[in-house]
């Protein structure tokens, strides 16, 4: 396997759309997806041979709760240890931001099928006893004119 770089914070508009097509996401307006690139507390992206095969980044408020969201490793790469690294690298950077003496909520949705990868890496699978399931609420806005 050849050896992976991370990096923090570089990922381009034009990158970012391409790895969504790559696992057959769906379309975002440019606009749209460079306020989501500007928007985000940390973005970490996998590069192998020069080539970008992965990214990840974490939205919240940096203070109660994060969010992983993105987390796209392409067909070609997965199974090889590049989501864990993209991961750990955003766990760390949460764990540098979290204030002392605080608990951080780290939350992601993931597709169906991938909770075990995630459960790998130290999530839990809702709902449980205590905490209810994901919920999530798609938002459309026409064009007024």
């Amino acid at each position: 396997m050849d050896m992976i770089t991370l990096k923090q914070d570089q990922l381009d508009v034009d990158t970012y759309l391409a790895l969504r097509a790559g696992v057959n996401w769906k379309p975002l307006k440019r606009e749209q997806a460079k306020k989501a690139l500007a928007n985000s507390l940390c973005i970490i992206t996998a590069y192998r041979n020069g080539h970008c095969v992965g990214m990840g980044r974490l939205v919240g408020d940096g203070a109660v709760i994060c969010y992983v969201q993105d987390l796209i490793v392409l067909p070609e790469a997965q199974g090889q240890g590049v989501g864990t690294a993209v991961l750990c690298r955003l766990k760390e950077y949460a764990e540098r931001i979290q204030m002392e003496d605080t608990e951080l909520m780290l939350c992601l949705m993931c597709a169906k099928g991938r909770e075990i990868f995630y459960e790998k890496n130290g999530f839990l699978a809702r709902p449980t006893e205590t905490l209810g399931p994901g919920m999530i609420q798609y938002m459309r806005k026409q064009n007024e004119h």
